[in-house]
């Protein structure tokens, strides 16, 4: 599906309807059943009539002397740009409008295209005049309309309607009734019509310049569907020779492929279907505070046969990738390097690429000495290095989220801040567009697309450009995975890590489920009145963190409490057996225990933080061992916290003191500042912290083991007394 761009400059009318759509319409048109069509109008009516856009006022003639209504004429016009009635369009307002054209009226409107006689009148049965229709073609052919025009040859054209005018004439598209006369004031005939709209089809049959390119991001290890979207790249590949293969990032971390092979497969996989860029997401550095540090990230890069990029983010600090890193745009980019940017030429045409990673990253990763700096600043840097290299078609290829924190980075705000940026492929957000989202800010637009997750669709999208490096039109889809077969190659290159995945899968643990322990998301539906692991307490959450102030009281018993961070709790686990697969699949991330020291007033600061988005989800809502937070949702973020009580060295339910320090166990991860956590830094900072080195997972086995027998159930832990309506 291809869109014709609806603003101001990129209107195209009648005109590029089936140019840009490509297909004219298999039925033929037979003209000669009309009896009023004659030889001047016979290819404009059949223009019209293959492509859907009119048909006869009757069997036998068309209509061609027939004054035409404003109404019908929005409906070809509509029809033309390739609008059609299923679509959703803003209410224009007009109350003369029929059902029939109400549609087309209110996408011309909202385009830009058309307006009424009043605000609440279009003039529906109006007649549609030279005058009018001159200004409406001229403006959505993009013609040159020189304001400065305010006459004509023509005695009859005011100077509100010359500038349009002339911009038909000097384009071919009309003349006029005779040598001085427009006939600005005659009512335009249906046969008028098709030719205004053919010859301005045929005057806008320009060389576009056409890119078609296939995305994924945030597939997190799951390798298991990655034989099928090798398929899905293959298929879309063979249509589309050219077509370049762009990741947004976050490869890493997810599932037991990670954990054991830390992306060996993945980057084995990906080289087989033949990426072309990719850019870092946050979690491609996890790992960064391991033991190991970021060596599992060199060796992904260095084993990939296509570059990575990534404008602000700088390597430069960590000697692991010395000679791999280079913040300038190379002449090549070579494969298994990291660049700011890259150039790709297409047909003859060359296509900037750069790279974003979120600067959140320090907070929800381990990046250690890679920093990240502002992504607005690095962009327009990239746009204007672009610009001096000749290059106008841009493409960012972004791990900042589609609609994350704008006090932060995201594509939207991306999109409206710097100007030349033509495609956003973007990740991090999870964020599912099932068509691509066009912001209009410039008088250029920009076109953001992004999958969803997990690798569960291959996104494709189709650009034209036009003589100016502007996008023209666009299309975009994405193909489900699920759906396709299985690639032997990636079978056969993918079986000895699956096997191996297999074998940790069904290592079972001395813990049994009765019951399933659920991982529940509201927000994927975008309903925030359902259960979800990161705006409510779970009995995985409680879990989890029972293991972790069980585990830290073994080290230092005066531990009052223990929070986890939901958005560190990965999946769910099925009744029955409990798999060590599952354990770690919940718990993928290789976080490690850690004790602190915070006053009351800070713990407390740091649970306003955890329910301060409450009911929308936030991957920092804390679930809790060994206390009871009660909140009041009603209330501003900041103060929404009534009470927090624990359960002191008596057994007595015990109100926390600001000023009284406490020690208290989380994971090491939250214990930096992770999910903006800086209360938390900040005591982290001051030594405040240790790091205890236990795995999460392995306490969690610990304690599901130590249970047996699994009951999931809620115990009031975090409670909300006040849900505002």
């Amino acid at each position: 599906m291809t869109n014709v761009l609806q603003n101001k400059k990129f209107i195209a009318s009648a005109i590029a309807v089936t140019m840009v759509a490509s297909a004219v319409s298999t039925v033929s048109a037979d003209t000669t059943k009309f009896q009023d069509v004659s030889d001047r109008y016979m290819k404009a009516v059949n223009f019209l009539v293959e492509n859907g856009i009119t048909n006869g006022i009757s069997e036998t003639h068309y209509g061609t002397a027939e004054n035409i209504k404003r109404q019908d004429a929005a409906v070809m016009i509509a029809r033309a740009i390739g609008f059609n009635s299923n679509q959703d369009f803003n209410d224009s307002g007009f109350t003369d409008v029929p059902a029939s054209a109400k549609w087309a009226v209110d996408a011309l409107v909202q385009a830009g295209i058309v307006h009424g006689k009043t605000a609440k009148r279009f003039g529906s049965t109006d007649l549609l005049t030279r005058n009018e229709l001159s200004k409406i073609l001229a403006g959505a052919a993009q013609y040159d309309i020189d304001d400065k025009v305010t006459k004509t040859q023509f005695t009859d054209v005011n100077a509100k309607f010359a500038k349009y005018v002339d911009a038909l004439l000097k384009n071919g598209i009309t003349v006029g009734k005779s040598e001085t006369q427009y006939g600005s004031e005659f009512n335009l005939t249906r046969g008028e019509m098709a030719l205004f709209i053919f010859r301005a089809k045929e005057d806008l049959k320009r060389e576009l310049f056409s890119m078609s390119l296939m995305h994924t991001n945030d597939t997190h290890a799951r390798l298991a569907s990655a034989p099928k979207r090798v398929t899905a790249v293959k298929e879309f590949r063979a249509k589309n020779p050219d077509a370049l293969l762009l990741d947004a990032g976050d490869v890493f971390s997810g599932t037991l492929y990670f954990n054991e092979f830390t992306g060996e497969p993945d980057v084995k996989m990906m080289n087989l279907m033949g990426y072309d860029a990719m850019t870092f997401g946050n979690h491609e550095f996890d790992l960064g505070s391991s033991e190991e540090g970021h060596q599992a990230l060199k060796d992904f890069v260095t084993a990939a046969t296509f570059p990575f990029l990534s404008a602000n983010a700088d390597f430069s600090k960590n000697p692991l990738f010395e000679g791999l890193f280079q913040a300038k745009i190379p002449t090549k980019a070579d494969s298994g390097n990291i660049y700011s940017g890259m150039v790709k030429e297409i047909n003859g045409e060359k296509v900037g690429i750069f790279g974003l990673t979120t600067e959140d990253t320090a907070a929800i990763s381990s990046p250690g000495d890679i920093t990240f700096s502002n992504y607005i600043d690095e962009a327009q840097k990239m746009v204007d290095e672009f610009e001096k290299m000749g290059i106008d078609k841009v493409v960012a290829l972004t791990h900042i989220g589609f609609d994350d924190n704008a006090a932060v980075d995201n594509d939207q705000e991306l999109a409206k801040a710097v100007e030349g940026i033509d495609v956003i492929v973007g990740g991090h957000t999870h964020t599912k567009l099932t068509n691509p989202v066009l912001v209009n800010k410039f008088e250029a637009p920009t076109i953001i697309v992004q999958t969803g997750q997990y690798g569960d669709s291959l996104g494709t999208l189709n650009v034209e450009f036009d003589e100016h490096g502007e996008v023209y039109a666009y299309g975009g889809e994405l193909i489900k995975i699920e759906a396709q077969a299985e690639d032997a190659e990636a079978l056969k290159i993918l079986k000895p890590y699956t096997d191996r995945v297999k074998e940790i899968e069904e290592e079972e643990t001395a813990a049994v489920a009765v019951s399933a322990l659920l991982n529940p998301r509201s927000g994927d539906e975008g309903n925030t009145t359902g259960a979800s692991v990161r705006s409510n307490e779970t009995p995985l959450g409680n879990i989890i963190t029972d293991g972790m102030l069980a585990k830290a009281r073994t080290f230092s018993p005066e531990t009052v409490m223990a929070f986890q961070n939901g958005g560190g709790i990965r999946s769910g686990i099925n009744a029955g057996p409990i798999t060590v697969g599952e354990v770690i699949t919940v718990l993928p991330f290789g976080n490690t225990l850690a004790t602190m020291d915070l006053t009351g007033a800070e713990i407390k600061q740091a649970f306003e933080i955890s329910v301060g988005q409450y009911p929308n989800e936030n991957g920092g809502f804390l679930h809790v061992a060994g206390a009871e937070i009660r909140f009041d949702a009603s209330k501003p973020a900041g103060s929404k916290i009534v009470s927090i009580t624990f359960v002191d060295a008596n057994g007595v339910k015990t109100p926390l003191v600001d000023s009284t320090t406490y020690k208290v166990a989380t994971n090491a991860f939250t214990a930096k500042g992770g999910d903006g956590y800086d209360v938390l830094a900040k005591a982290y900072a001051e030594g405040r912290a240790i790091d205890l080195g236990i795995s999460d997972w392995i306490n969690f086995q610990e304690e599901l083991e130590r249970i047996g027998q699994i009951t999931p159930k809620v115990e009031g832990r975090i409670v909300e007394i006040n849900t505002p309506q």
